[in-house]
């Protein structure tokens, strides 16, 4: 089950994904799971889009047997979700019913976040053959499989101060800073093409730029007026800029610069540039609470796969599973 083993987040992500309605003919069964059927037209509407990716993008060799291993792996999630939903349902689960206000509230995320209209979304599930009511069945049975995971899964793991502790010492490495600058910047790009002359002119105006900032007026209003870089309307600023990042004639001059002063005016190729440094921060270890939220992340994040393998392989054991592809 490796080619879709995922974090707690994507296997919900994953259980949103929308299964088109089965079509109304009748069709060769490809997989029994605990008495309930998933059939070949259901199997291959579900599977259209990622086939058509692959058909679109695929580039390797035997693209028949990579699609065939892709739809064999989507198969199994399939069978998943319908043995998560089944065990959602038994009686005694414990799982509360989902109801019809709850299902409507995810269409309207789900419409509010696509910027679709309800008339645009109906039209849509018309022409892939569905309807409302059948969205909003499936959205209901994905709303109890979540709730279930939820209980099984996320609710039983608990990371200790001891274990983001361990993982901080032996990660230490991953959590080294880099030194780097805040700038703000005046560009005064040089047109592609131009001769020399024209180069000239475009120096001569960033010395003038920076002969009026030396003499009080303020970089920030300058950059606004003038430079034509990025975050121009912003006064220039870029914000903190690591080392390695930029050119290396103007990475050397905003390191070398004390904060607060106005950089000598710097040649590149596309232009002419000016520099002043708003802060600087320095190169040294991250401290652990900094860190402590992103290193809880990771830790849960391996222990939600490892638990969610180990209950979906209880589960299908438990289970009567019969794939006939």
């Amino acid at each position: 089950m490796k080619a879709y083993k995922t974090g707690f987040a994507v296997i919900l992500a994953v259980l949103l994904i929308s299964a088109p309605a089965a079509a109304a003919v009748a069709d060769r069964i490809v997989a029994v799971v605990n008495g309930e059927v998933i059939t070949l037209s259901e199997l291959h509407r579900a599977f259209a889009p990622y086939a058509a990716h692959i058909e679109a993008n695929y580039k390797g060799p035997d693209k028949e047997a990579f699609l065939k291993q892709n739809q064999a792996a989507f198969l199994q999630r399939m069978i998943d979700q319908m043995l998560i939903e089944q065990e959602a349902k038994k009686p005694g689960a414990g799982i509360a019913a989902v109801k019809d206000e709850e299902v409507m509230a995810v269409v309207k995320d789900m419409l509010a976040k696509n910027r679709l209209t309800m008339q645009a979304y109906l039209k849509k599930l018309a022409e892939e053959g569905n309807t409302l009511e059948s969205s909003k069945q499936e959205i209901r049975g994905q709303m109890l499989r979540m709730r279930l995971l939820r209980r099984e899964v996320q609710s039983r793991i608990l990371v200790t101060d001891e274990e983001i502790g361990e993982y901080y010492d032996k990660h230490r490495e991953d959590y080294e800073g880099r030194e780097a600058v805040h700038i703000r910047q005046i560009f005064l790009p040089v047109p592609e093409g131009a001769d020399s002359g024209a180069r000239d002119r475009v120096r001569a105006e960033a010395n003038q730029l920076r002969e009026r900032i030396l003499k009080g007026e303020r970089f920030e209003v300058m950059a606004a007026r003038y430079s034509r870089g990025p975050a121009a309307a912003e006064g220039g600023d870029i914000g903190f800029v690591e080392r390695g990042v930029m050119m290396p004639e103007v990475e050397k001059a905003a390191f070398s610069l004390p904060v607060g002063e106005v950089s000598e005016v710097l040649e590149t190729e596309a232009g002419f540039l000016l520099l002043v440094v708003v802060d600087k921060k320095g190169a040294g270890l991250k401290p652990l609470p900094v860190v402590r939220d992103e290193i809880k992340a990771k830790i849960e994040d391996e222990k939600v796969n490892k638990k969610y393998d180990e209950w979906m392989a209880e589960l299908r054991k438990k289970s009567f599973i019969d794939i006939r592809l």
